[in-house]
């Protein structure tokens, strides 16, 4: 719990009482490898903070192949934002990829936290914004080189996620196909 709301001071104030609001209204949950934190097809119901582990957020493309759009690791908030706020099913997945420890707020809770808390919504705006600016980012200058620097550059950044996750999903990072990340991986060893 202190992880977070550390986390939510570094965009905006909140006294003890808020705290304590706040505290009240969050839940833990643990997710295994695999389990699904939201589905497509199913409207986004909580937002949750990722305390421990590695998501990624995917899709279906029009060829019915999985394609990983991006990672989340570290203490981040997760939401699809736009489904969750318009009440709309998502067309994406959020996945645990390694176990996660996360804390969730259920929309009721959300909602309860924007209408009690004073500057909720636009300290939740910058914390979304951060991480926007975050993920663009890293995903922008991936697509500008070819597939072995932009395999190089994600190891370098992200090494703890290179370490634990399957080939599969990177390679769909990547925009390459698993042969061809496997040919890369034995270039350079």
């Amino acid at each position: 719990m202190d992880e977070l709301i550390k986390y939510i001071l570094q965009f905006g104030n909140l006294n003890q009482q808020q705290i304590e609001l706040i505290s009240s209204k969050v839940t833990e949950l643990h997710l295994k490898k695999e389990e699904y934190f939201s589905e497509a097809g199913k409207i986004p119901r909580r937002v949750g903070f990722l305390l421990e582990g590695i998501l990624r957020v995917c899709y279906y493309n029009n060829k019915g192949e999985e394609i990983t759009r991006f990672f989340i690791e570290g203490q981040k908030l997760v939401v699809d934002i736009k489904n969750f706020e318009a009440n709309f099913a998502s067309s994406e997945y959020v996945q645990a990829v390694t176990d996660c420890k996360m804390m969730v707020f259920s929309r009721e809770d959300w909602d309860e936290l924007l209408s009690i808390i004073v500057g909720w919504d636009h300290t939740v705006n910058k914390i979304i914004k951060k991480n926007l600016i975050d993920k663009l980012e890293t995903k922008a200058p991936m697509l500008e080189h070819s597939p072995t620097e932009r395999y190089l550059a994600f190891v370098e950044a992200y090494p703890r996620i290179a370490l634990h996750i399957p080939l599969s999903y990177l390679a769909s990072y990547l925009g390459i196909t698993q042969s061809s990340l496997s040919r890369i991986r034995k270039k350079i060893r």
